[in-house]
This record gives structure tokens, C-alpha cells and sequence, in this order.
């Protein structure tokens, strides 16, 4: 057997850190260290885990320091100015950083994300972006590695960040294992499975609000653009213009996302062939219908059907 130094974890149990996920990794990580001893043949332990307050701080930088996610938003980043600037000085001498949902902003707030990708829950994704505005927030992947640098998406994402960062620290043989002796799934999953398209409403354009209004209606199941700016009562260059600036996004791209949400809400309760489900949702052409929707989820309507279905108890 072959000895080495364990690579030293550091949980931040800030003030509203999720309990789950600080328990939760500390045991993922012990099941993948016994794991690590049984396949590569090591004697003693290959990852340490310390949870640390704001004080005191470790002398040593660690291998990884990890920002858990908050059920109750994260806490000011400048009630917490001594740890976040420790973060920062670690990182920049070589340990890696993560961070989990709402914990993105605080690590966000160390400066270290500047110019880097990183991911968030998609609810939140627009606030990251308006306060630091040079993160290339990506709400539609639920777990970013930029090498140095994770984040991941939802609370209940931990386990996909303990699993990339074993793979990383011990092997993909190790996280495999972990993974299976756990039953939970390697960390290969996307959020654009879970996210929601939730319209911007409270942007007081009225003539856009009709229009957003009117799209939820039975009429507008195969609107054109050209019917927008009809139900708009603006001139077409205007009312693009308005509606771009009023929901962020084009008016055909507003559209796709309704019909989506509307197909998802039908493979979810219903047991309708994927033919009726896109007559529904406003596509004549089922296939062209499951291009979209492949495009915009992350999964085919028959992957999403099998995943998301919900089960009648009988």
C-alpha cells in the first residue's frame, strides 16, 4: 500500500448555510475516501473534511473550499469581509473554489468569477447577472467546472459538486463507484430540464402587456408576429424594439417558450400521443415541434415524458 497527504476540503458554514448540504458532502466524501482505499490501494485517509465558521481561519490553504447553498438567500457579502477575502487569497494561490445556488453570489462577491462562467438557479440567474455583470451566467447548466472554478445550480445540487470534485481529487473510477454506492446519478445532468419559462410582467409597457396577455389565450395557440403587432397597435419596428426591451428576449423566441411550457405541462399530465401534444402546443409539424423542444429542454418529449410524468397512485 502507498501513503500520500489527503487532500484537505474546507466547508464554509456561513450564517443560513443549508445544514443538508454541509452534513450531506462531509458523508459523500467519507464514502468516496473508502471507496479511494479499497480501489487504489491506499493506506490512510485520501480527503479531509473541516467545516469552518468565520473565524478562525486555517493558516494552510486547502485543496478545495466549498460554498454551500442557503434555504434563506446568503447573507450580506459584506457581513462576511474577512472570509470572502480569505477565499480569494486561497484561490489565487492554487486551491480550488465552488460554490452551490445561492452561494454563487458570495463567492461571486470575492471578485473570482470576473469574466468567468458560472451558473446559478435559473430563478436567480438575472440578479447575478445585474450585480456582476462580467460572470458569463449560463442558467441553463446545472453544474459549470471552469478547472479551478465550480458552480452549480439548485440546492439539492451538492451531490453533482461532490461528485465532479471526487472525480477530480481521486479518479473517475472512485466518483463511479461513490456514485453507485450512493444510487445517485453522476453529474451529467442539465437545467434546462427544470426550468420554468417565467414572462417578464411588471415592466409597465402596456401595449406589450396586451400582447403577453393575449398570447396565453386559445386564439394566440399559432400566433404569427405579424398578429402581435396587430394586437399591439404599435408600428412592427416599434413594437419589436418595445417588446425586446420589455421581456429580453424576440417576440417568435417569447412564443417558442409558451408553447414549450404548454407541451410540458401536457407530457406531465397526460398520456396524449406527441402528435396531439404539438397540435397543442401550436405546431402542425410534430417533428419540427421535437426539434424545439429537444433545443429548449435539453431532452426529447419522450425523454421528458419518462422523467417528469406524474405517476397516478393506482
Amino acid at each position: 500500500m502507498t501513503r500520500s497527504a489527503p487532500h484537505e476540503i474546507v466547508l464554509v458554514a456561513y450564517p443560513a448555510a443549508q445544514q443538508a448540504a454541509l452534513h450531506g458532502m462531509a458523508d459523500l466524501f467519507a464514502v468516496a475516501d473508502e471507496q479511494a482505499r479499497t480501489h487504489l490501494d491506499r493506506n490512510g485517509p485520501l480527503l479531509r473534511v473541516t467545516t469552518i465558521m468565520e473565524s478562525p481561519l486555517p493558516v494552510t490553504a486547502p485543496a478545495v473550499i466549498i460554498i454551500p447553498p442557503a434555504l434563506a438567500g446568503s447573507p450580506a457579502p459584506e457581513t462576511m469581509a474577512g472570509l470572502l477575502a480569505w477565499v480569494r487569497t486561497c484561490h489565487e494561490g492554487g486551491t480550488i473554489v465552488a460554490a452551490v445556488c445561492a452561494g454563487t453570489f458570495l463567492l461571486a462577491a470575492t471578485g473570482v468569477l470576473d469574466g468567468r462562467p458560472a451558473t446559478t438557479h435559473w430563478r436567480s440567474a438575472e440578479r447575478l447577472r445585474a450585480l456582476h455583470p462580467t460572470i458569463r451566467v449560463d442558467p441553463d447548466r446545472l453544474l459549470v467546472d471552469d478547472g479551478d472554478i465550480l458552480t452549480v445550480a439548485g440546492v439539492m445540487s451538492w451531490p453533482d459538486l461532490g461528485l465532479r470534485l471526487i472525480e477530480k481529487l481521486l479518479g473517475p473510477m472512485v466518483m463511479a463507484e461513490t456514485a453507485r454506492d450512493l444510487l445517485i446519478d453522476p453529474p451529467r445532468r442539465d437545467q434546462r430540464h427544470y426550468r420554468q419559462f417565467v414572462p417578464v410582467l411588471t415592466h409597465g409597457d402596456r401595449a406589450i402587456l396586451t400582447v403577453q396577455h393575449w398570447l396565453r389565450t386559445d386564439a394566440a395557440r399559432e400566433a404569427s408576429v405579424a398578429e402581435m403587432v396587430r394586437i399591439s397597435g404599435l408600428e412592427e419596428r416599434t413594437f419589436l424594439r418595445h417588446f425586446r426591451k420589455a421581456t429580453g428576449i424576440a417576440p417568435r423566441e417569447y412564443a417558442q417558450h409558451l408553447r414549450v411550457e404548454r407541451a410540458r405541462d401536457l407530457l406531465e399530465t397526460t398520456v396524449l400521443p406527441l402528435e396531439r401534444i404539438a397540435w397543442e402546443a401550436g405546431y402542425q409539424d410534430a417533428s419540427a415541434f421535437r426539434k424545439l423542444f429537444l433545443r429548449l429542454t435539453g431532452l426529447s418529449p419522450a425523454e421528458y415524458r419518462e422523467r417528469f410524468i406524474v405517476r397516478s397512485a393506482s
